[in-house]
């Protein structure tokens, strides 16, 4: 059983809209907003943030394809594409939108509810790999400024690379501040001594 998802519809049919409300409702999702074109379903999305966005690709104002590409583009919901076209450029445009699934109009329960809980998984394991990526960046970067500042406490009091290390620590536990804020320190001084 899948958990109750927030979902934006978007549509410019109203009838389209009105059997997915229906649909969706029955299976205990709350339908968070409408819209009948590309523009206001980026501006519900922006506002609403729901779990998922489900959107035709044909609208007016501004076409399904590039509201969806705004709505991956901000990291905002998973998008999964109705179409009543099956062609390849539509393909190929969606997944360059960012979009992660894509159903054929007319929307069958049976396919709706397994493309809904595919994407919305794809996209919250996609945000998990973009928080670790921000985490191993991060890492990398304190790495990268403690190494500097090891090498030049070694180089200004003859210290082993293990010894300026430890030294580091015992300051950073003493001080109660970051390795990394610690070595931004004593590269800033070496700079300012270098002067």
């Amino acid at each position: 059983m899948m958990q109750k998802l927030r979902i934006l519809l978007a549509d410019d049919e109203a009838l389209i809209r009105l059997d997915l409300r229906e649909m969706l409702t029955e299976a205990g999702h709350e339908i968070v907003g409408e819209a009948a074109n590309g523009q206001d379903a980026v501006q519900l999305a922006q506002e609403l943030h729901p779990d998922i966005v489900i959107m035709d690709v044909k609208m007016p104002v501004m076409d399904g394809l590039t509201a969806a590409q705004q709505i991956t583009e901000a990291e905002i919901a998973p998008v999964l594409l109705l179409t009543a076209y099956s062609q390849q450029d539509i393909v190929a445009r969606a997944t360059e939108a960012g979009v992660i699934a894509y159903l054929v109009k007319p929307v069958r329960e049976q396919q709706l509810f397994p493309a809904i809980e595919v994407a919305v998984s794809r996209f919250r394991a996609w945000q998990e790999l973009g928080r670790e990526l921000d985490e191993l960046k991060e890492s990398l970067a304190t790495r990268k400024l403690v190494d500097r500042a090891k090498g030049i406490l070694m180089t200004a009091h003859k210290m082993t690379e293990q010894e300026a290390y430890r030294k580091m620590q015992q300051f950073s536990m003493a001080k109660r501040i970051s390795l990394k804020k610690l070595a931004e320190e004593i590269i800033a001084a070496d700079e300012k001594y270098r002067k």
